[in-house]
Order: structure tokens, then C-alpha cells, then sequence
């Protein structure tokens, strides 16, 4: 029976099927920080096929060339120490693998840390996201204006998040636009991303917070500059505005649908820290100095989820912790001698 009749017929379903799968976000960048993570990625996935494809042909040459025959059956081959270039060769290479990576990360962090080089003249547009169970509040102060689960943005601009968290730790991620960022509850974490294709972006927080992580997408929507401008002014136009007791209950919510606000939270619940420097005019409205301690304030109103249910292990004591613990020989003889 020809057993590789089945292994070919999978081989060739998976070069047939495989192309008609849908692309990954991740390599389908339409942003600079996307398009050099997604190229860091690429290159490190060719060079650990580059080495799999050495290991298998060597693989497969040595079993073709020693494998037991009939024509040597019996034959014992001679004793070797060892083959100082052939070791040298699997010590050099592993080496210059291992550094050529090391260097593209380190490049490549450092790009998407940074604004992108193409639009380093530009002043970004600075927008505190926060997030809370389990929704992300995206927070314009130069604009003064405020969305909840869904952020636009203009195209060809620098644009800088500044991350926090009003419960537990998570993560920021527009796969086609930047990487992942963590937000956490005292203190900010900035990401810098800029988008060079209008149109519309799945984010996500990538980070496991509870039970209603699943839920926890927004939208990003890339517009042209003028389309950005006539948004924002049809937000301050229509929209009502944030209010303590209104935030108050959209932080206690679970979940919630798309909101608009024509002011922002910032003005009584400001981030951890000083950055008046990005409040609308003089940043007069913001009052620093209870930033953090308002944002406690906040933070207390929305507290960490308690687990749903107890395991079958919570509230049974162990019999055997209550016993006490047995002594060893050597402890016996020690206490007999003092």
C-alpha cells in the first residue's frame, strides 16, 4: 500500500486552499509604524525558512546518502573526535542569525516609537484614549470634543495616543495602522501612528481584561483632512456636551454603542499627570492639581471585575494543611543536641 498517496493529497490541498484565505490585518499594513512592523515580521519569517530549508535538505541528504543497505550491511564506520569546521560553522551561524535580527528589531522599534520620518514637521494630533469594562473613550482636547468607541482620524497626519486605563491593564491595537500598547490605571503610555489610506480600521483591545474582552473592538476611521474638519465642527454643532454625572455612568456600563460628546472628561477627570500643554487654548480649564486624585475618584467607581463564580477548589480547606508537618531525622538529632 502506498502510504505518501495521502501526505501528497494534503500537501497539494493546502498550496490550493491556502491562497484564497483572507490576509492578515497585521500584514496588511496602510500606515508607516503598520508597514515597518509588518515588514520586521516578513523578513524574520524568511530567514527562519531560509534555516528550516538547510536543516530539512541536510536532513534528508543524510538519511538518502547513510541510510542501512544491503550492499553495506555490517559496515561500522571509524571513530571521529570531531570536525573543528564543521563546529566552528554551527557556532558562527546561529551567532550572525542571531544579530542580524537583534539589529532589524532594535531599528524597527525605534521607528514606530517615533513619529514616522515623513511627517516629523507636523504637530501631531494628541488624543487620550482611556478605557474602561469594556469600552474605549477616545478623548480630542485641542478639538474639545469627545467619542466613545469609535476614533477619526485624518489621513497624512502624525497622530499621538496617550493610553491610560480607568480599571485593569490593556492593550491598544490597530493592527493596520501601529502595534499594541498597554494601558494601565497610573500612569500614560503613548503610541505614535500616522494612516496614508482613508478608510475604515478594526482596533481592538488584544489584552484578556474580563469577561466582556471579546466585545471590546472600535472602530478607526481614517477620513480626508477636509471631511475630518466638517466632522469635528458638526460634533461641537449637534452634539451635547460631557457631563460628570454623564461619564460617571458611562464608566459604570458594562457595554455601550457608538456616543458623541461635544466636550471632553479631561476637564474634571484629567489623566495621571501634567499635560496641560495639549488643552484647548491655554489649558485654564483643566485643573492639574487634582488630576490624579479625581482620577482615583473615577477609577473607584469602576473597579477591577470579581471572578463570576468560585472554583471547585475556593472554600474547602485541605485536611492535610491542618496536620503538622512531620520532622526529618536530622531536624530530631539537632533539637536533641542544643
Amino acid at each position: 500500500m502506498n502510504k505518501k498517496g495521502p501526505l501528497y493529497a494534503l500537501f497539494l490541498s493546502l498550496v490550493l486552499l491556502l491562497p484564497g484565505c483572507s490576509s492578515l490585518a497585521v500584514l496588511n499594513p496602510k500606515g508607516p509604524a503598520a508597514r515597518t512592523l509588518s515588514d520586521t515580521i516578513i523578513l524574520s519569517i524568511l530567514v527562519m525558512m531560509g534555516v528550516l530549508a538547510v536543516v530539512y535538505i541536510l536532513y534528508v541528504f543524510v538519511l538518502v546518502k547513510y541510510r542501512a543497505k544491503k550492499s553495506n550491511e555490517g559496515y561500522i564506520p571509524e571513530h571521529e573526535e570531531g570536525n573543528k569546521v564543521l563546529e566552528a560553522i554551527w557556532i558562527i551561524i546561529p551567532i550572525i542569525i542571531v544579530a542580524f535580527l537583534s539589529v532589524v528589531t532594535v531599528k524597527s522599534t525605534h521607528a514606530v516609537e517615533n513619529v514616522a520620518e515623513q511627517y516629523k514637521d507636523q504637530d501631531p494630533l494628541v488624543i487620550y484614549a482611556s478605557s474602561s469594562n469594556w469600552k474605549w473613550h477616545f478623548s480630542y482636547p485641542e478639538e474639545g470634543i469627545e467619542t466613545v468607541n469609535y476614533v477619526n482620524i485624518p489621513v497624512h497626519r502624525a497622530v499621538e495616543f496617550r493610553l491610560y486605563s480607568f480599571g485593569t491593564i490593556t492593550s491598544f491595537w490597530i493592527p493596520q495602522l501601529a502595534g499594541q500598547k498597554y494601558a494601565m490605571s497610573d500612569m500614560l503610555t503613548e503610541l505614535n501612528l500616522s494612516a496614508d489610506t482613508v478608510g475604515s480600521y478594526m482596533g481592538r483591545n488584544s489584552n484578556f481584561s474580563g469577561k466582556g474582552f471579546a466585545h471590546m473592538e472600535f472602530e478607526a476611521l481614517v477620513m480626508t483632512g477636509d471631511e475630518y474638519n466638517e466632522w469635528v465642527q458638526d460634533v461641537k454643532a449637534n452634539e451635547p456636551e460631557l457631563t460628570e454625572d454623564e461619564f460617571k455612568g458611562l464608566l459604570a456600563a458594562e457595554h455601550l454603542g457608538r456616543k458623541t460628546y461635544s466636550s471632553t472628561h479631561l476637564t474634571f477627570s484629567p489623566p495621571p499627570g501634567d499635560h496641560s500643554e495639549h488643552m484647548s487654548g491655554d489649558g485654564s480649564e483643566m485643573n492639574m492639581e487634582n488630576g490624579n486624585e479625581d482620577h482615583q475618584d473615577n477609577k473607584d467607581i469602576h473597579p477591577s471585575p470579581e471572578p463570576s463564580s468560585q472554583t471547585e477548589f475556593d472554600g474547602e480547606p485541605n485536611p492535610e494543611l491542618e496536620e503538622p508537618l512531620p520532622s526529618f531525622p536530622a531536624d530530631e538529632s539537632t533539637h536533641e543536641g542544643h
